[in-house]
């Protein structure tokens, strides 16, 4: 049974006949346990119970829908990585706050495991087909990449880290250590093992 029933498209001019919020909710399940390429158009009209027309007229292709499913995950899963900007506590606490936060989101048995974000992109395949696909997640990594960094410059000017701490490397690790969760969850290992893995990385975040 579908998350909803398709309704006949009013005429011109009159608001779609289908809730955009259950659309993209559905589609985002969907391309969050199978990932973009494997999840056809006939599995996408059955979970959101639109048809081709309608899924076309509203997104304009499988990727429109996608991009838009992936900002849905944002504002609702994915956005546990926002955290990481929080200036009301330290910038230790705000990393701690970020991988442990998003062991729970991901591990969370009301969706699949994982990460939408790290699982759902195409590899680079010969020729541009899904290269639109490729920027939408890759953007998203560079805008997590991004606010890791501005956290790790505020740990060295709060005297967390050495005012010498190579800021992209420590970058590297903790943004490296948060994507690796998505493959360790789907592998099956224990959210309360990464928790602990979180302590042991987070022994890198102080002074010499």
């Amino acid at each position: 049974m579908t998350l909803m029933q398709e309704v006949h498209m009013p005429p011109a001019g009159r608001p779609r006949a289908f809730d955009m919020e259950c659309v993209l909710e559905a589609a985002m399940l969907l391309f969050w346990e199978q990932g973009y390429e494997a999840t056809s158009l006939a599995q996408l009209r059955a979970a959101t119970g639109l048809s081709s027309a309608s899924l076309y007229g509203a997104f304009g292709s499988k990727e429109g829908l996608f991009k838009q499913a992936v900002e849905h995950y944002m504002k609702g899963p994915g956005g546990a990585t926002g955290v990481i900007e929080d200036e009301t506590v330290s910038p230790r606490e705000a990393v701690a706050a970020l991988l442990h936060g998003s062991i729970d989101m991901q591990a969370d048995s009301s969706h699949p495991v994982g990460c939408l974000i790290a699982l759902s992109g195409t590899m680079r395949a010969p020729g541009e087909e899904h290269a639109g696909v490729r920027a939408a997640v890759a953007a998203r990594r560079e805008a997590d990449r991004i606010r890791i960094r501005a956290c790790v410059k505020r740990g060295i000017a709060a005297g967390e880290l050495d005012a010498g701490a190579d800021i992209d490397g420590v970058t590297a690790m903790i943004h490296s250590f948060l994507l690796g969760l998505s493959t360790q969850l789907r592998d099956g290992v224990a959210a309360t093992t990464l928790h602990t893995a979180v302590d042991a990385v987070l022994l890198n975040w102080r002074r010499s």
